[in-house]
């Protein structure tokens, strides 16, 4: 009988230990107001100016960015990774979230829409006057995200089948697993030509030129959602960049990195 209460007792006081922990950890997160925001690669320049901007107007604040490929973000996310809010390419990502109830109710909003542009590097002298181009000898090798991780990959695929060109060039496809890879592979000449979103190219304006820019129709419509996700340790913090991202001076803040207001 001694043996089962030293046990019982040992597992109560390993309960509270814990609990202790977890006690102080979120008192901790709530005094500093840290927040760690998950972003598509592609809002990187736009949300750390964001971040800066939001941290310098809320003493005491702190955020934190990770920026990756939205369907990397969205695996993490599912793994249990600790993210308090959630900001993607494409709606893809945000939806499956949706549907395993990860996000917070009431939470999700969209804040912003993109375009596709066709890019080649700066130095080069290819001409591709339309995406039916792409398949000439001399079009060797284009950059696209990977369409099952990447939106900006997922978007070019629909804009190539779009045009009709999707089997003639696949073997072509030099696959990036972001949008940001892609640029890099775009500026460095390591690929002749890119579809990246149109605020990425203008972040690299020296070293990548606009050839194309892809018709509306073409693709799904690029639409960035934002959420706070369920498990987030600062709450409060969390809805507060949220807001702040769908303000009057987020907006303006998007808008001078080439994104436009969702209406």
């Amino acid at each position: 009988m001694k043996k089962v209460v030293c046990a019982k007792s040992l597992w109560i006081s390993l309960v509270l230990l814990f609990w202790a922990i977890g006690a102080s950890w979120s008192v901790f997160a709530a005094e500093t107001n840290e927040i760690t925001v998950s972003a598509a690669a592609s809002l990187k320049n736009v949300f750390e100016e964001i971040g800066k901007t939001y941290d310098g107007q809320n003493k005491g604040t702190k955020t934190y960015f990770n920026f990756a490929a939205s369907g990397d973000l969205k695996r993490q996310i599912v793994a249990g990774a600790p993210v308090d809010v959630f900001a993607s390419a494409a709606l893809r990502e945000m939806d499956d979230l949706e549907r395993q109830g990860l996000l917070m109710a009431g939470t999700r909003r969209n804040f912003a829409v993109n375009g596709m542009v066709l890019a080649k590097p700066a130095f080069s002298k290819i001409q591709v006057r339309s995406f039916k181009d792409l398949t000439r000898p001399d079009v060797k090798r284009i950059g696209i995200g990977n369409p099952a991780t990447v939106p900006a990959g997922m978007y070019a695929e629909q804009i190539l089948k779009h045009f009709g060109v999707w089997d003639q060039v696949k073997d072509k496809l030099i696959l990036g697993e972001s949008v940001r890879q892609v640029l890099d592979y775009v500026a460095r000449g390591e690929v002749d030509v890119g579809i990246v979103f149109s605020t990425d190219a203008k972040v690299r304006a020296k070293d990548v030129a606009v050839l194309l820019q892809a018709p509306g129709n073409s693709h799904t419509p690029a639409i960035y959602p934002i959420a706070v996700l369920k498990g987030a340790r600062n709450v409060s913090a969390a809805r507060s960049f949220v807001d702040f991202v769908l303000s009057a001076e987020g907006r303006k803040i998007l808008e001078k990195y080439g994104f436009k207001a969702e209406k």
